[in-house]
């Protein structure tokens, strides 16, 4: 049975200040770099109780911004990564909030923060379990990875995201185009702790597809 795995940050920084106001940028800038402090340095014991945290903040400031896809994005993407560290059925509930933050951010304004609710769901769809136990389809991943691709081509996320998704479907050698290509994406100004959390990443699944060739 496939596990809820963490779904990683998705925001592209190049394009963070795009589009936003200033108290916006502020907002989502707290909740990256504290996503990134969890994920990338807490101890992995530590990392439950501090997304659980994270996620009553990013709650909060959804509830403030009504309307707001970038809040939405974020939100989803930390109740996403705590259902990765809470693992199991019950992290179930989470990811099923999650899926609605994207969807509800997508029908707002798809290209928000280049595409990256696409890109998130996308994520959701390949590892999460099937029915009946969860909303779990490799079609709809590839579907949400592809879109999020057309928004984003040469990002880190939407490219590793991607190329984990080829890896799990032991298309190797696609894999390994896509995982080498989010290798070299442009450095994202402000997310220097997740590039090198996300690299990391990258390396691991690059690894795991080309022992396959």
């Amino acid at each position: 049975m496939k596990q809820i795995l963490i779904v990683a940050s998705l925001i592209i920084g190049s394009v963070l200040s795009v589009g936003l106001h200033a108290d916006e940028s502020s907002d989502i800038q707290k909740l990256q770099t504290r996503w990134a402090d969890i994920k990338y340095q807490l101890p992995e014991a530590e990392r439950e109780k501090a997304f659980e945290l994270l996620v009553n903040d990013a709650a909060a400031l959804t509830g403030a911004n009504p309307g707001k896809p970038v809040y939405l994005i974020w939100e989803g993407i930390i109740r996403s990564t705590y259902a990765g560290a809470k693992g199991g059925l019950g992290a179930l509930d989470q990811v099923k909030q999650a899926k609605k933050l994207f969807e509800q951010s997508i029908a707002l304004d798809p290209a928000a923060l280049a595409g990256s609710a696409y890109t998130s769901l996308g994520s959701l769809y390949y590892q999460v379990p099937g029915w009946p136990v969860g909303f779990g389809d490799d079609k709809k991943a590839e579907e949400m990875l592809l879109k999020g691709l057309s928004y984003n081509p040469e990002g880190i996320d939407s490219n590793y995201w991607y190329g984990d998704y080829l890896l799990n479907q032991k298309q190797y050698l696609k894999a390994v185009a896509a995982l080498e290509k989010a290798l070299q994406a442009p450095a994202r100004s402000g997310r220097e702790s997740a590039d090198v959390g996300r690299k990391q990443e990258i390396q691991v699944a690059l690894a795991k597809a080309k022992k396959h060739l």
